[in-house]
């Protein structure tokens, strides 16, 4: 079938305790609703494992509220690395998450108040006309809460889950190609060179750049489209420095950012318009993949200064564990949406602390 992206599935994050970790997700951006945790071997990442099987331990997890997911990674066969350097903003790959929020002069003060490290103040954006702000977790990964008006299920609290990612780039022509042919981000909200006063704080946030922020002119369809929800890309080129490779000398799954998943039907065209396009698979997992409670087909490739986008195309997911109730996807229509209870039925997999 032709290629179909329903939203970003999941943002990676690399961490050295995974459930520590994830415990900070939950209690700060409320990402509480457990997909699958498994402890197994990573054999087929092995152009980015150093050309071995790894050890790893990984949980995927939502907020029932809308957005992408995470999915909170670490090794337990070797110790995770950081990064040899201070990380800078335009340096190569994934600097930042975006979490969406209601009302993000809200999340603002309620994250002051918890006394989060929060990054800088709250500021408009590039485009002046809405506030956002960040702000690091324990483990020096760095968020911007931003505005977001696109809900599945309204809940009490102000924060959904991942809205996209700031990334680092060298050539910003390319990049938008890219972004916008493969994964449809296909429109710029603005596009702005200068010093930016809404970056001082963030490390290497008073150098010259040019931005731009990307976002889906089309709507996404499939089966997670309504909970996974709008998203946007926002692409830095620093003009005054040369910026550094984040993952340089390092494995996928260290320290940091790992990848950006999308959820997606027809890998199999998918495959054929990356090759043709000059990003083919670097993996493939050809078939299925099992991690037990969930299982489908999943590659990887790199977009033009090598972060590594993943695609998932889901064949089975755990809707009630406890009924042992699953999903078959590859009997559904993947261009029709779940049924919003069906989605509603992964809150009895909530995790509350």
């Amino acid at each position: 079938m032709p290629k179909l992206i329903s939203g970003i599935q999941q943002l990676g994050i690399g961490v050295s305790n995974v459930h520590e970790a994830w415990k900070w997700y939950r209690q700060n951006f409320n990402i509480d609703v457990k997909i699958f945790e498994e402890a197994a071997t990573a054999g087929l990442m092995l152009p980015y494992t150093g050309g071995k099987p790894q050890e790893r331990h990984a949980v995927l997890c939502m907020n029932m509220q809308g957005g992408g997911g995470m999915e909170v990674w670490q090794y337990t066969g070797r110790t995770p690395q950081p990064p040899a350097f201070e990380i800078q903003l335009g340096d190569l790959g994934f600097f930042a998450g975006k979490i969406k929020s209601k009302n993000v002069t809200a999340s603002y003060n309620e994250f002051k108040k918890k006394q989060l490290n929060l990054v800088g103040v709250l500021s408009k954006d590039a485009g002046g006309e809405k506030n956002h702000f960040f702000v690091k977790d324990p483990y020096n990964n760095i968020f911007e809460i931003a505005e977001s008006k696109k809900w599945f299920k309204p809940q009490k609290w102000n924060t959904g889950g991942v809205y996209g990612a700031c990334i680092g780039v060298t050539n910003m022509q390319k990049s938008i190609d890219f972004y916008s042919h493969i994964l449809g981000y296909n429109e710029a909200v603005y596009d702005k060179e200068g010093v930016f006063e809404d970056l001082a704080y963030l490390p290497g946030g008073k150098n010259k750049f040019r931005r731009v922020l990307l976002r889906h002119g089309q709507p996404r369809v499939g089966s997670f489209s309504k909970m996974l929800g709008p998203s946007k890309i926002e692409l830095f080129q620093v003009l005054d420095r040369e910026p550094k490779k984040i993952y340089k000398d390092r494995f996928w799954g260290d320290l940091g950012f790992i990848h950006l998943c999308f959820d997606i039907n027809g890998m199999d065209d998918l495959r054929k318009e990356c090759e043709a396009y000059g990003h083919p698979f670097t993996v493939d997992s050809s078939n299925s993949f099992d991690m037990g409670e969930a299982a489908g087909h999943f590659s990887y490739i790199e977009d033009p200064d090598g972060a590594l986008i993943e695609f998932v195309e889901t064949h089975k997911v755990p809707i009630m564990k406890k009924l042992g109730w699953y999903l078959d996807l590859r009997k559904r229509n993947p261009e029709q949406d779940l049924p919003k209870w069906m989605i509603n039925a992964l809150r009895f997999s909530r995790v509350k602390d």
